[in-house]
């Protein structure tokens, strides 16, 4: 905001000085109109010229709640420490999203994507994760007891000192694979398989 508050005294300063060598030229108050409507076109044209592109959406702390988040796109956004409690996902994308410290307790994600997501250090206690794409995220001290991983996908995935109940952990063993792009660590190795 500071750039427009700028850029309207620069224009002020200028209908100013247009305003008085209009005066002094003998102009009346349509030459003064005049003079004070160009310096304000200035003003339109040049402020989105000169303001600093936005950022990035931080959604970092906001609380999604018992929210209904099917087929949203938070692809790539920072939701750290966000609380996703009791909300539903089907077919949401989180992939790329830093999720750590989030709250996704009781929540309902299945065919959800957090392919390369950011969950380590979540309390995801009985949330529904099946079929999930957890493709090369980080589940590093997530605390998913109770949560369903049926028909998920792990390959690349870091669960360590994640803590996952026994079937699940069994089951996520079978047919998880690689070796997480971030962390360097073994899918397989951090699972206890």
């Amino acid at each position: 905001m500071a750039p427009f508050f700028e850029l309207l005294s620069v224009a002020q300063s200028i209908a100013k000085s247009v305003a008085k060598s209009v005066a002094k030229s003998g102009a009346n108050s349509i030459g003064k109109s005049v003079a004070l409507s160009l310096a304000l076109g200035m003003l339109l044209v040049l402020t989105p010229l000169l303001s600093p592109l936005p950022a990035a959406a931080d959604f970092s702390g906001v609380d999604y709640t018992l929210t209904n988040q099917n087929e949203q796109d938070f692809s790539g956004q920072d939701l750290a420490n966000t609380s996703f409690a009791g909300a539903t996902g089907r077919h949401a994308n989180f992939s790329g999203a830093d999720l750590h410290g989030a709250i996704l307790t009781q929540a309902a994600f299945p065919n959800a994507n957090f392919a390369g997501a950011d969950l380590s250090g979540t309390l995801m206690d009985k949330v529904d994760l099946s079929g999930a794409d957890l493709s090369g995220a980080i589940l590093t001290g997530a605390i998913a007891s109770g949560s369903s991983f049926r028909g998920a996908n792990v390959n690349d995935a870091d669960f360590s000192d994640a803590l996952i109940d026994r079937v699940d952990q069994r089951s996520l063993c079978r047919d998880a694979e690689g070796t997480n792009p971030i962390t360097g660590a073994d899918t397989r190795l951090s699972l206890g398989c």
